[in-house]
C-alpha cells in the first residue's frame, strides 16, 4: 500500500520538467509571504544557476519596506560575487526594478532575478505592487517561494499569487526543518506548475532542484518501507511465493519451506 501510495504521490508532484529551462538571458521574479525565506532563496538561486549553468547573475532588491532585506541581499551577492543594485532612498519599487533591468544590462548579466517584498498574509497592495513590476519589468519566470511548514494555508497562498501574476514554478523552502511537506501537494495542484527548487539549510549551497522521490517519501515518512518493497519485488519470485502460499493454505508449510522464505 504504501508503495503505492509512494508511486501515486511521485506523480503527483513530479509531472512534468521540474528543471528550469537553459536559456539566456533570463528574469526571475521572486514572490512570497514575509518570512518564507524569498530572500535567502534569491542568492540561493543565483548560486546555484552560476554555478551548474553558468549563468551571469545580478541581484535586484526591491523590498522596501523590511529594513534589512536590501542589506541581506547585498551581503548574499557579495558571497556569491554577483552585481547588485538597489535603491535605500527610493520607495517606488517599479523604478527600483526598471533601473535595476538597466543596471544588470550595463553589466552584462544574462541571470536577473527581484527580490520582491513579501507580508504576513496577502492583501491588496501586495498584489497590486508585484503585478505593477511583473508588468514593468516583463520576468520569464515568477517564483513562489513558500515555507515546507505552511501546512493547509499553503492553499490560499498558491492560489492568489497564482491569480495575481501567474506563477511558473514554485521553491520550498526549510526542508531541513521536521516539516513534511504535505503542502507542496496542496501549491502543486492548485497552481498546476512544478515545483522547480529546495531550500535544505541555512548556507548559500544549500539548495538543489526538487526531486518528487524524496518528498513522496518525506510526507509518508517512511522512505525506508519504500525501498524494503523495491527490494522484496526484485528479490522475490512470484511463482514461488504463489507456491508458498497454496502450501500454507493446505497445510503443507515445512522447515525447508521456512528456511527458503528466510533466505
Amino acid at each position: 500500500v504504501n508503495k503505492i501510495i509512494h508511486d501515486e504521490l511521485v506523480q503527483l508532484l513530479g509531472e512534468g520538467t521540474t528543471e528550469m529551462e537553459d536559456k539566456k538571458p533570463r528574469r526571475i521574479m521572486m514572490v512570497g509571504l514575509h518570512g518564507s525565506g524569498k530572500t535567502t532563496s534569491s542568492g540561493k538561486l543565483a548560486h546555484y544557476l552560476a554555478k551548474k549553468r553558468d549563468y551571469r547573475p545580478a541581484l535586484i532588491g526591491c523590498d522596501v519596506y523590511r529594513p534589512a532585506a536590501i542589506d541581506q541581499l547585498e551581503t548574499l551577492a557579495q558571497t556569491v560575487g554577483c552585481d547588485f543594485y538597489s535603491d535605500r532612498q527610493e520607495k517606488d519599487v517599479v523604478a527600483i526594478g526598471q533601473r535595476g533591468l538597466e543596471a544588470a544590462k550595463a553589466a552584462d548579466a544574462n541571470l536577473i532575478i527581484f527580490d520582491t517584498a513579501g507580508r504576513l498574509q496577502i492583501d491588496t497592495d501586495l498584489i497590486d505592487e508585484i503585478k505593477q513590476l511583473k508588468a514593468a519589468v516583463q520576468p520569464d519566470e515568477i517564483l513562489l517561494v513558500a515555507d515546507a511548514a505552511l501546512g493547509q494555508e499553503a492553499v490560499n497562498v498558491a492560489q492568489h499569487f497564482h491569480e495575481a501574476v501567474n506563477v511558473t514554478g514554485i521553491i520550498l523552502t526549510k526542508l531541513d526543518g521536521d516539516a513534511r511537506g504535505g503542502a507542496a501537494l496542496s501549491m502543486k495542484t492548485i497552481t498546476d506548475t512544478p515545483i522547480k527548487f529546495m531550500g535544505l539549510g541555512e548556507k548559500i549551497d544549500e539548495f538543489d532542484v526538487f526531486h518528487p522521490d524524496r518528498m513522496a517519501s518525506r510526507i509518508l515518512g517512511m522512505g525506508d518501507v519504500v525501498s524494503l518493497v523495491e527490494k522484496a519485488q526484485e528479490t522475490i519470485d512470484e511463482k514461488e511465493a504463489e507456491r508458498m502460499a497454496e502450501k500454507m493454505r493446505k497445510a503443507d508449510f515445512n522447515l525447508d519451506d521456512f528456511l527458503k522464505q528466510m533466505q
